[in-house]
């Protein structure tokens, strides 16, 4: 295979120039402060006037334009955070972001004050004008959520104070991660590893390494538990403290909103998984005995067959995710090129950055950026594919207003991971004998793990720590017993092994902005299933109807979009077990081929 040459580097100066001590930035964030106090300026002048679609225009033009900058600034301090974690200047400029945000939030808190006094009638002909309707959506969501939320005033406070209070628990966990190294000694020399380059030690075929690290990973995190149990359990009392005081009684009403979906929806999906894990379990067994031992240990889940993986260079991994985004989408191969050309993704193993991988958009310069530590293995490709769904998603709502570009995590998860699926499938299938495809089925056959059983027992785990926190602080060793409780509930109790300090270990415990950020990545995981099946079905035609789904995806709620472009109910567990099935048909080809 012909292969082009990428920097696997990313540009940020194409955004703006200087990194944390860009003068254009600092610029953009003046001009954002002072375009903020204006627009709080036109809100107050418009308490007295009657609404009128002419005045809410420009109104909503404003507020859709500083949502946008916003947006920008937020993604351009997140990259680089990741990128250095030692970068004080960025963590600065966090900070300063996180007050215009506040700002920001007051003056929509006043607005929506605004939005409660307009009769419904006057509502109704004003979201109906030519205007407003193709925002009505977003409108209409923001007028219901405004009803739900304490005075005004209160919501402003709560706001203010949330910097110095929510967010900085946040803040407080990505200095502890940024200072955590774990030594290694490698051909005589030791070397101090990032928490995201010995995330990617724990995969190594050989089980001497993932034993070495998953010793050191556990007793690193351990180290630091104290702290991080002092951001989570004060992080965890600032939400329900602010549940309480606005009469929300279930925590999961926050993260069901954010994400457009119903509890029927999201209890018919886990009974479907529920039902299928007896054939992981089977699937486990089954490595166990390929791996040479009685029992999977934790690490020994996610650890390659073999006792040699083949090494993916950047430059293949991008060739092959290309060719076949090209099988599938001609516009979705082109915009994966122009990200690799544009140099729009970090993928550079080297430390200082953060671990994990993501994908942050920046509306204003309608571009996105991709971060990740690519070492190689078939595992980074399928992370590299999964970003870059994410970034194609938001290329092709960029034409759309603002306000209805701000899709959930769920339906996010399910641009990604469609994109992941084209790639895994087609190494599965492009295998050249029954070994290769066998550690290609099973790298695929870890998504399937990770989605149905360790995000069950991460939100196994949230439930069940705001339950405690109800009650006062919960101790690190507390959070030690619960995760390893989730953890055997999850797993079936089917490993030797757990990982008590998962929850310290584990960014998405920490988001602020996300609450239970982790069951959108299984909605995502399945509900892709389904468009995939749909897109093998009915080949180059499906490529539009993919686009139209995803431009829907901000302005509907799940249940709508499903109804819409799959003519589905999705509220019910049979849909979601026809998507388990088609993960089940890959264990019963992996256990037959072995």
């Amino acid at each position: 295979m012909h292969t082009e040459h990428y920097t696997p580097v990313w540009n940020l100066d194409s955004i703006f120039q200087g990194g944390s001590g860009s003068e254009a930035f600092d610029a953009f964030l003046h001009q954002l402060e002072s375009d903020i106090n204006a627009l709080a300026e036109q809100v107050r002048a418009g308490e007295e006037a009657e609404p009128s679609v002419a005045s809410w225009s420009g109104l909503l033009e404003g507020m859709q334009s500083i949502s946008m900058r916003l947006k920008e600034a937020g993604s351009f301090t997140s990259c680089l955070t990741a990128q250095n974690v030692k970068d004080e200047a960025a963590k600065l400029l966090t900070g300063r972001l996180l007050k215009l945000s506040a700002a920001y939030s007051a003056v929509l808190n006043k607005w929506e004050e605004q939005l409660l006094r307009v009769p419904d009638e006057t509502w109704q002909s004003l979201i109906a004008s030519e205007a407003l309707q193709p925002i009505a959506f977003p409108l209409n969501e923001r007028r219901r959520r405004a009803k739900e939320k304490l005075p005004v005033e209160q919501e402003i406070l709560a706001n203010d104070l949330a910097i110095d209070g929510y967010h900085a628990w946040q803040e407080l966990y990505n200095t502890i991660v940024g200072r955590i190294a774990i030594p290694v000694e490698r051909e005589g020399v030791v070397k101090q590893l990032s928490v995201g380059q010995a995330a990617n030690e724990m995969l190594s075929p050989d089980p001497a390494i993932r034993a070495e690290m998953a010793e050191k990973w556990e007793k690193a995190w351990a180290d630091a538990a104290e702290l991080c149990a002092h951001a989570l359990n004060h992080l965890g009392g600032y939400r329900l403290a602010l549940y309480r005081h606005r009469g929300w009684d279930q925590v999961m009403k926050e993260p069901l909103d954010i994400n457009r979906m119903s509890q029927a929806t999201l209890d018919a999906m886990w009974t479907a998984i529920d039902q299928s894990k007896d054939r992981l379990v089977a699937y486990f067994e089954r490595k166990a005995k390929l791996l040479g031992v009685e029992k999977l240990s934790w690490t020994d889940v996610s650890a390659p067959i073999g006792s040699t993986t083949k090494q993916i260079s950047y430059d293949e991994g991008a060739a092959f995710i290309i060719e076949q985004f090209q099988r599938f989408s001609p516009k979705m191969a082109e915009f994966a090129k122009m990200a690799f050309e544009k140099r729009w993704i970090e993928a550079e193993d080297r430390p200082g950055k953060r671990p994990g991988g993501f994908c942050t958009s920046f509306p204003a310069s309608k571009q996105t950026r991709i971060f990740m530590t690519y070492a190689g293995n078939a595992s980074n490709v399928s992370t590299l594919a999964h970003e870059l769904g994410h970034a194609y998603h938001q290329h092709v709502m960029n034409d759309l207003p603002q306000m209805v570009q701000s899709y959930a995590m769920n339906v996010a998860e399910t641009a990604s991971t469609f994109a992941e699926m084209i790639v895994s499938d087609a190494a599965v299938k492009a295998a050249a004998t029954d070994e290769e495809r066998i550690v290609l089925l099973e790298d695929k056959i870890q998504n399937t793990v990770a989605f149905f059983m360790n995000i069950h027992a991460r939100v196994l785990f949230e439930q069940n720590f705001y339950e405690q926190r109800k009650k006062g602080l919960v101790p690190a060793a507390a959070l030690n017993e619960l995760m390893v409780d989730a953890q055997k509930t999850a797993f079936r109790d089917a490993l030797s092994s757990y990982h008590p300090h998962f929850w310290a270990s584990k960014l998405h415990f920490y988001i602020t902005s996300y609450p239970f950020y982790n069951f959108p990545y299984t909605f995502g995981y399945l509900f892709s299933l389904s468009i995939y099946a749909r897109a093998l079905q009915e080949g180059p035609a499906f490529e539009q109807k993919y686009v139209d789904l995803l431009r829907d995806t901000a302005r509907m709620t799940v249940e709508e979009l499903a109804e819409k472009h799959l003519g589905v109910d999705i509220s019910k567990p049979e849909f979601w077990q026809a998507a388990v099935n088609l993960t089940l048909a890959d264990i019963d080809e992996f256990l037959r081929l072995t």
